[in-house]
């Protein structure tokens, strides 16, 4: 089968505009997190966000590889709210449906038509969206429950802008180092990158 004439080609198409708008949305949210004075939300997206372009560029690779110079795109693409909260959910089910329906149908197509690069691609993607989901929905559910900044126990918080360490069930309004706001504390258990990243 001819590249030109596969499902494949429109799936990294859809893929390739789905993932930069992905990095999109969350560069926004990022925005909007930081608007509201929650750097560690922020980090989240931003976070994310570096890895959904990368994404797009490795199948912008496959696409060129394959002679694709000019994109030609129907999906449907979300759009999340723009409070941090909302869009921290939307996000988590937009990676889920990515990791668990999209991805895995695209990856079959692929390999039924014998483009078994592309194949391996979109597993993985998917298994990397789950990641993303996962992600998502921890800080989403900390969120929710008004949990962002409280603990059932005592728990050591890190300033991320100095590196003050608290010890307590919330960590304070403001660094009493640094005065950074509380939206810069995270558990102290785990570096920032991990806490992000995690």
């Amino acid at each position: 089968m001819q590249f030109s004439d596969s499902i494949t080609m429109q799936h990294l198409m859809q893929t390739f505009a789905g993932e930069c708008q992905s990095h999109t949305r969350y560069l926004l949210a990022a925005k909007q997190a930081d608007q509201q004075q929650l750097p560690v939300i922020r980090q989240v997206f931003e976070f994310t966000a570096k890895q959904e372009l990368t994404h797009a560029q490795l199948v912008m690779q496959l696409l060129t590889q394959n002679g694709v110079t000019r994109l030609h795109v129907q999906a449907d693409y979300p759009l999340d709210p723009g409070d941090p909260a909302s869009a921290l959910a939307a996000a988590r089910d937009h990676e889920y449906e990515q990791a668990n329906t999209i991805y895995p149908a695209f990856a079959d197509a692929a390999a039924k038509e014998g483009f078994t690069q592309e194949a391996a691609l979109f597993r993985q993607l998917a298994e990397i969206e789950r990641g993303h989901a996962e992600r998502f929905a921890r800080f989403a559910d900390l969120m929710q429950n008004g949990a962002l900044f409280r603990e059932q126990v005592q728990t050591m918080w890190l300033c991320m802008n100095c590196g003050h360490l608290h010890f307590g069930t919330e960590p304070p309004v403001s660094c009493p180092v640094c005065g950074a706001v509380q939206g810069f504390a995270v558990r102290g258990a785990e570096p920032p990158q991990r806490a992000v990243s995690a």
